[in-house]
């Protein structure tokens, strides 16, 4: 009966493809293109000791980051490419499945999932889990290098070797496909996240100015270099509180600032790519 009813469910429902980025998660339906791009983010209320509340998810639960009361935590339940909190995923990949079927109840799509090369099979059954409680009524996983081969039309089935870097939020992946299969592949849980940390510290211990996350992001993708170029500085304003006087202050940083901040991160995915 329950087969019954999840086939005819499914006529109703658009067959997604599913990114679940640390940072971010991005949507495709077949025929669409990508529908959805938001933040990897939902905000909860703790005031109720029996079960946390969903009060905000993607955009709407970043712009809290760090500026939440005691009573709302903002948890961005994927770590390093993998899910960190299963219940915050499901209750996340729920209000994303929804939102993308216009805020229709009953649907039960057919979902596919990028995943990192290096995961376990128990992260995998995590993966599975969480997007089958979520409402999914089939769930395929594919590896995220694979996923941005095909993505790239790179001649993935031809007997030639492509070699695909993909730098995300928790991971990197680097890969080596041919003959549609992946040859070599590793795994780095050195990405934006550790960029984005490395600032903040990078900042705080040359001008003791305490900056979060969502601002070292800005600055990351605003002036973030891996390359020295002396000719062309940026500079971008920052704001912060100063740790010595407790007082909001506002300070200018350059590019070359920013890539030596990031140097290490750079050169740990650079060491994997050899």
């Amino acid at each position: 009966m329950n087969l019954f009813f999840d086939s005819v469910l499914g006529w109703f429902s658009n067959d997604l493809a599913i990114d679940l980025g640390t940072a971010n998660t991005l949507v495709y339906v077949k025929g669409k293109g990508i529908v959805l791009n938001e933040p990897s983010v939902v905000a909860v209320s703790v005031e109720n000791r029996s079960k946390n509340r969903v009060l905000a998810v993607g955009h709407e639960a970043k712009h809290m980051l760090g500026r939440t009361p005691g009573s709302i935590v903002a948890i961005r339940p994927m770590r390093d490419g993998v899910i960190a909190d299963f219940e915050v995923t499901e209750a996340m990949l729920r209000h994303f499945i929804q939102k993308v079927h216009n805020r229709r109840s009953f649907v039960r799509p057919r979902i596919i999932i990028a995943v990192p090369s290096g995961i376990t099979q128990v992260e995998k059954r995590a993966v599975r889990e969480s997007a089958e409680s979520a409402g999914a009524r089939e769930v395929f996983l594919i590896e995220e290098p694979m996923a941005a081969a095909i993505g790239a039309n790179l001649p993935i089935t031809e007997p030639t070797c492509n070699m695909v870097v993909d730098i995300g939020g928790g991971t990197t992946e680097v890969a080596v496909i041919s003959l549609a299969g992946i040859v070599y592949s590793r795994s780095v849980r050195v990405a934006g996240d550790k960029m984005d940390q490395a600032i903040i510290q990078y900042i705080k211990r040359k001008y003791n100015l305490l900056i979060g996350e969502r601002t070292s992001e800005i600055i990351k993708i605003t002036i973030g270099n891996a390359y020295p170029n002396p000719q062309e500085l940026e500079t971008i304003e920052v704001k912060g509180r100063d740790l010595a006087s407790g007082i909001p202050k506002i300070l200018s940083i350059d590019s070359e600032e920013i890539r030596v901040a990031i140097s290490e991160q750079i050169d740990s995915i650079v060491e994997t790519v050899k």
